[in-house]
């Protein structure tokens, strides 16, 4: 993913609110979301390339997703896929805490990311370009291809824009639509990343048309209180059409028991 913006224990039905933009080169192969054949747990899109994804959820009730940290001047192409964080967490059983623990002794070996994971009870966050791993407290918050909240234009005003939404009725294709923006940023506004001017213009917009590369997907996911777990991801082609719209909705029992009140 290039931005996920997110809001944890900030809403009164949802325990987690998640709305977000996967940014590729769009000759990369890549499956639409649904459940895997060979781990029919998991319900992800998935990277052909690699074999692994970028954003998904469990039937077993547990989330993760990942951005890469824009630094081209320190890009490895020998470092192994980072996809691979993300699902080798949605198919495993260890705790939030100690799988990002394992990842602060291991994530020198990847090129630079920042990784979300949830197992239902902790929701943590941790960067290899940052030295530790954390939990995450309740309330909105943004990440793209940086630390977790680094004010980026897209950041701050998807974060806002995802806490408008908390505050009335929403749906999954209402998070879709608000992340349905191509509006560039002002350039006195932009980052600067190390891929020039005319670059930082083009990937500054929320959902970005950029040729052959841009927004492959949107990805919006609900999980509420009552362990009903809403995925609904719009993909798109390198001129920006709508190529298919994929929903699952299913329910997590343990989610259901573990906020029901006492």
């Amino acid at each position: 993913m290039c931005l996920i913006l997110f809001a944890y224990r900030a809403h009164p039905r949802y325990t987690l609110v998640v709305a977000a933009n996967r940014d590729e080169w769009f000759r990369r192969p890549t499956a639409p979301a649904g459940l895997w054949s060979d781990r029919p747990e998991v319900f992800a899109g998935r990277d052909l390339e690699q074999g692994g994804t970028w954003f998904g959820v469990s039937r077993s009730g547990r989330f993760s997703a990942l951005t890469n940290f824009r630094e081209p001047s320190a890009h490895r192409d020998d470092a192994p896929s980072r996809g691979k964080l993300v699902s080798d967490f949605l198919v495993g059983r260890v705790a939030t805490a100690g799988y990002l623990a394992s990842l602060a002794a291991a994530g020198a070996r990847y090129n630079g990311f920042s990784l979300l994971a949830w197992d239902g009870t902790a929701l943590g966050y941790y960067s290899n370009r940052e030295s530790n791993a954390r939990d995450l407290a309740p309330g909105v918050y943004g990440l793209s291809n940086h630390l977790l909240e680094t004010p980026w234009p897209k950041v701050r005003h998807g974060r806002a824009r995802l806490a408008e939404l908390l505050e009335r009725e929403f749906t999954p294709e209402d998070l879709l639509a608000m992340l349905d923006n191509t509006a560039a940023a002002p350039d006195e506004e932009l980052p600067h990343t190390g891929v020039g001017l005319e670059w930082e213009r083009k990937l500054s917009p929320m959902r970005i048309l950029a040729g052959e590369y841009g927004t492959r997907c949107s990805t919006a996911l609900r999980i509420g209180d009552d362990g009903m777990v809403e995925f609904a991801e719009r993909s798109y082609d390198a001129s920006g059409g709508v190529t298919g719209t994929v929903a699952e909705r299913f329910t997590v029992e343990r989610l259901r028991r573990a906020r029901a009140p006492s």
